[in-house]
This record gives structure tokens, sequence and C-alpha cells, in this order.
């Protein structure tokens, strides 16, 4: 594993993905214009989700090499059965699913940007059959159930590093609580809100551009979010890394639904 960065260097580490996401926007920008005109103005959505799914597809290769350092192989390899994937983006978490403990997996998925980059790793992984891509979120209840996921009919939700870009944490958690089975497993890596004084000065100050153009919030504090969403076997499980330089401080586990 690599060294981790001091306190400077982690500070400082937001900018660069921050300004490269800032290009990102404004070649979307520029694209949208030359073929809609002036009207694209009028569609930040869509831009935003262009740039977006730029800016994850072509740091996916750095995101994947990172997260194999942690714990979020053997996370992703505890889901089994019918899998509910929450965000998948450009599909960073396709190879690490155990084939032979999976039923199915939909993913999640928002920003329609991301659904050739996810079919390019499904094909390459041989999983077409076994995931479904579905653009929504998981609040849109109708278009799931459409799908056969209702309450009560997951074996396992995978949510790495999603619960930070959400526009309401607390309510994606009771929907993710509603939806599993009893004895479901909720399977997350997330970041938050630093325990550490300085840290938290730098997070807040970067917070506005990093939630703007990178897409993700980090000055969240979901373990609150996730706890609250309804009864755990085993919240005391719930890990918390000492990360004090750290902007993106992680929280991780595998938390068991409650029979009632």
């Amino acid at each position: 594993m690599p060294p981790k960065p001091g306190r400077l260097a982690s500070i400082l580490r937001p900018c660069g993905l921050i300004w490269f996401s800032i290009c990102l926007h404004w070649e979307a920008l520029i694209q949208a214009i030359r073929r809609d005109g002036l009207v694209a103005l009028g569609r930040p959505r869509q831009i935003r989700d262009v740039a977006s799914a730029k800016l994850f597809s072509i740091t996916s290769e750095n995101f994947i090499a990172y997260e194999n350092t942690t714990i979020v192989p053997s996370l992703v390899q505890a889901a089994k059965g019918v899998v509910l994937e929450l965000g998948p983006g450009p599909g960073n978490q396709i190879h690490r699913y155990d084939t032979s403990l999976i039923k199915h997996v939909y993913g999640i998925e928002p920003n329609p940007q991301f659904k050739d980059d996810i079919h390019v790793k499904l094909d390459k992984h041989n999983l077409r059959d076994r995931y479904t891509v579905i653009v929504c979120g998981v609040e849109d209840s109708d278009i799931l159930r459409e799908k056969g996921i209702t309450e009560g009919s997951l074996d396992a939700v995978l949510c790495i590093q999603v619960l930070c870009a959400v526009k309401d944490p607390k309510n994606v958690m009771k929907e993710v609580w509603k939806l599993l089975k009893p004895g479901g497993r909720f399977i997350f890596w997330e970041h938050g809100w630093s325990r550490n004084s300085l840290t938290t000065v730098a997070q807040a100050c970067w917070n506005p551009a990093w939630s703007t153009f990178v897409g993700c919030d980090l000055t969240r504090n979901v373990l609150p979010d996730i706890l609250n969403s309804g009864e755990w076997e085993n919240p005391h499980e719930i890990e918390e890394p000492e990360e004090p330089f750290s902007l993106l401080p992680r929280i991780q586990g595998v938390l068991i639904k409650k029979a009632t």
C-alpha cells in the first residue's frame, strides 16, 4: 500500500481534479452550444451529466487502482443473490462481483451518459445477462417496480461512494432499508465529515468548488442517515478507519437488516 500523504499534500490534492472537471464542463458547454445554440444554456443538468460522465470515465482506472488498496474489493464480493448497485457510474465494481454468488444485479444510475461505459464492461466480463442498468434514482419506485424491485425484494444493496452525491441521503437510505429483505445486506464504503478540526476547515473551504464540479459533498455526515434508516442487527460492526489528514475519511461495513 502506498504511503499516506501528509497534511499539506492532502489539503492540496482536490485542486487537480476540480480543475480537470472545470475544463470538462467548459468543453461540454461549448459542444452543447455548437449543437443546440443558446438553448443549451437552459439545460445545465445535461451539460453536467456529460462532463461528469467524461470525468469519471477518464479517471476510472485510477479510481479502480486506488480502491484495490482498500477494503472495496472484499466488500463487493460480499454481495450475493439479487443485488441493487447504487450509482455504478462507469461500472468500476463490475469486475469485482463473485459471479458464483450473484443471481442478478440492478445498476441504478440517474446519469444516462454512463450507460455505454457500463455496457462495455459488462461485455468484457460476460455479465450482460445478469446486470441490468436502470436510468433512475432509488426513489423512483414506479420505475423500479416495473423491474420487479419492490419492498423486501433485495438480498443486498451495494453503495460505493454514492451517499456523498445524492440530493437527500436520508431519503435514499430509507428507500434502501425498505427494499432489502429481512436479513438483507447493506454494503457500503462512503466518505464524509472529518473528526479532525483542521481537516474539517479544509473540507469546508474546498466544498463549494468540489461539490459543483466533481459532484459530491465533502462535508456530509452520512452515518446517522445510515443508522436511522431502519433497524440493523449489527451497527456496532461499522468501521471508521482513522484518517486525520484525509479530506475523504471513510466509513465502511456490511449491515444486516433486522428481521421484524
